[in-house]
Parts: structure tokens; sequence; C-alpha cells
């Protein structure tokens, strides 16, 4: 008797947790971010110049306090993938053998992770030049880190963004990729209405995969406002998309570009993170 007394408290204690909602970073195999540009959340968010993105935002998670950290764009994609501000000069030049900080690379190599960073109008793999045409290097913050600099191996994970729909088709999909639209995808240059049309082209195909639903996640963020400095860098839409994800969730805490680089190392089951990531508050409330 005594036996079966205790498992039924075990089994009102699994029912107790389970009805308490708590809720954990689902571990996956695959991690998706895009970086749009430039545009204040109001700006995005009902927005009827972006009505794909504002689908997904019914389906998925949105985080409505979420802040950019600086001005400008670079400060963020370093803090985005290093997880630190290390300069505001978008025409910063790096050393020959790259920048020496820690960063999410650095942190997917030791737990033997793969990755990419798909970049748009990208002229060849591995390109660490300056810009050309349409592609600007500040938004490809990989391109910069001595861990990809200064390896031969690791700069040919810097690709063209066509290679995304091969390694797709192939079920050769890396465990983390950075992925980042052309200066008139991105909604820098061009409108918040080509943005949503390429996001609807390119991103929606990568959704609907069998490889995300059984396990990916997606963050689609905006890198800075375009005229709101609020701590920082201003308030930005951030969606996160996923099959493990809740449906039409609105996050009402505060975050910044810190909690997205701890969200996505998280996710793939990373123990260590890079520079803020470490302390920054876990999005675990976006899922189920």
């Amino acid at each position: 008797m005594k036996a079966v007394r205790q498992l039924w408290l075990s089994l009102a204690w699994v029912l107790i947790a389970l009805a308490s909602g708590t809720a954990q970073t689902p571990l996956v195999s695959h991690v998706f971010i895009v970086v749009e540009e430039n545009h204040n959340y109001t700006s995005v968010i009902g927005s009827s110049a972006m009505p794909y993105l504002n689908n997904l935002v019914s389906k998925y998670g949105l985080a409505t306090q979420y802040y950019a950290n600086t001005h400008p764009s670079i400060g963020n994609y370093f803090m985005l993938t290093a997880g630190q501000i290390y300069t505001n000069n978008d025409a910063y030049v790096p050393p020959p053998t790259g920048l020496s900080i820690d960063n999410v690379v650095r942190h997917l190599l030791s737990a033997g992770k793969t990755w990419k960073a798909y970049e748009e109008s990208l002229p060849s793999v591995g390109y660490l030049s300056p810009d050309t045409a349409y592609y600007a290097r500040r938004h490809c913050p990989l391109s910069y880190f001595s861990d990809v600099m200064g390896s031969s191996v690791q700069r040919m994970n810097l690709v063209p963004f066509t290679q995304l729909a091969t390694d797709l088709a192939n079920h050769h999909l890396p465990n983390y990729s950075f992925i980042t639209p052309n200066l008139i995808d991105d909604a820098h240059n061009g409108t918040l209405a080509q943005a949503d049309g390429w996001l609807k082209t390119h991103i929606a195909p990568l959704i609907a995969s069998s490889d995300f639903q059984q396990s990916g996640l997606l963050i689609i963020v905006f890198d800075e406002s375009a005229t709101d400095n609020t701590h920082g860098g201003g308030r930005v839409a951030m969606v996160v998309v996923s099959a493990r994800a809740k449906i039409g969730y609105k996050s009402i805490t505060f975050y910044q570009h810190q909690s997205t680089l701890r969200l996505m190392m998280q996710a793939l089951g990373l123990n260590s993170f890079a520079g803020a990531a470490g302390n920054a508050p876990a999005m675990t409330e976006f899922f189920k």
C-alpha cells in the first residue's frame, strides 16, 4: 500500500507540474535568424505593407516590448552574435586575421555544431571584401570574427543566399543559420512591402519544410528602429516561429538582442554563451 501511495503522489506532482505550464526552451536541430532593417515596431506590426509577417505573428510568438541595443546597425549585429556592442562604426574594418572576441561561432564549433551565414548578393563563397552592389558586410557580422576570417575552412561557411534553397532541398541545413537579405530586401533601401514579399517567397518554404516542422526555430527581428532611441536602439519587431511556439502568443516582457542570442544558443543545447547572452533574460515563455 505504501508503494502504491507513493506512486500516486509522484503522479500527482507530475500533473501539478504540467498544469503549472512551466515552459522551457525546446531543443532543436536547426535555428535560423533573419535580420531586417531600420523600422519602428509600430511601422511593422499591424501594417498592411507586411501581411505575411503579420500572419506569422498571428500563428506564432511576438515580443511586444523588444528593444534594439544601439544605433547604427553594426552594434546590434555584434550584440546578436557576440553578446556585446563592439563598435558603433558601420565602416569598421577588422584586423587581417579577424576580430578576436567571444562569439557564437566559437561556441558552436566547441560544441561540434555546424553553421552558415546565408548572405543575399554575396558575390562568392568566403567573400571578405568591402560592400558590393546591395551586399553590406556590416550586416554579416560572422564575417568579422577571427574564428571565421582566420580559418580557410570556416570562411567557406559564408555563402550566397541562393545556397539556402539547395541545402533545404538536400536536407543539409546547418545547426545555426544567419540569414541576411540584401539592402533592398531587408527594408534598408527598399520598402516594407518588398521585405515582406521576400519573406513570403523565401522563408515560407523553409517554415513549411519537414526539417523545420520537426526540429526548427526561426527568429525574424529588426536590427534597430528608424526614429526611436528608447533603451539604446528603440522598440522593434521580433517574431518567434516554431512548431513548439505558443499560438498567437504576445509577450510583454522587456527583451533585447542578447536574449535572442541566448535563445538560439539554448535551443541548440549549448551550455555556454557569448558575452551578455550569459546573463540575458531567457525567452522560454514563448514555448508550449
